[in-house]
């Protein structure tokens, strides 16, 4: 496919899918949501490439939106706690109480394994549990 032939096709689409407006933001989920609903989202489905460029999309809409404050990762993880009304013992990607409160108290920095058990279960990107 050359540039121009793509260029149409995703002016097309671009237009059939109705981006570009004011609620574009809204049809971009509108779409994502749809098909994570049809199942096609999964890795290797017919839609996964197209769900990914949506979830990009729409990533930038929220950049762009929303400025996130900057945080230290002792408060993330203890929003993170509040938000889904966990106990330090109930932690165990960063280890037992002690060491939860350790961390919550600025006394010890988050080691890799840790940051990645947190992203892990959390959904969250890295980064924010990096000083």
């Amino acid at each position: 496919m050359n540039r121009q032939s793509a260029y149409k096709a995703w002016s097309q689409f671009h237009a059939a899918a109705g981006l570009g407006g004011a609620d574009e933001y809204d049809r971009l989920v509108e779409m994502a949501d749809n098909i994570i609903e049809s199942g096609k989202a999964n890795d290797g489905g017919p839609m996964e490439m197209l769900f990914g460029l949506l979830c990009d999309r729409i990533e930038q809409h929220d950049r762009a939106q929303f400025i996130m404050p900057e945080a230290s990762p002792d408060q993330v993880v203890r929003f993170l706690m509040e938000q889904h009304g966990l106990t330090q013992s109930q932690i165990p990607e960063i280890g037992n109480q002690s060491a939860v409160s350790h961390v919550l108290n600025g006394r010890r920095d988050l080691t890799l394994a840790q940051i990645k058990g947190l992203s892990s279960r959390f959904s969250i990107p890295a980064d924010i549990l990096i000083k």
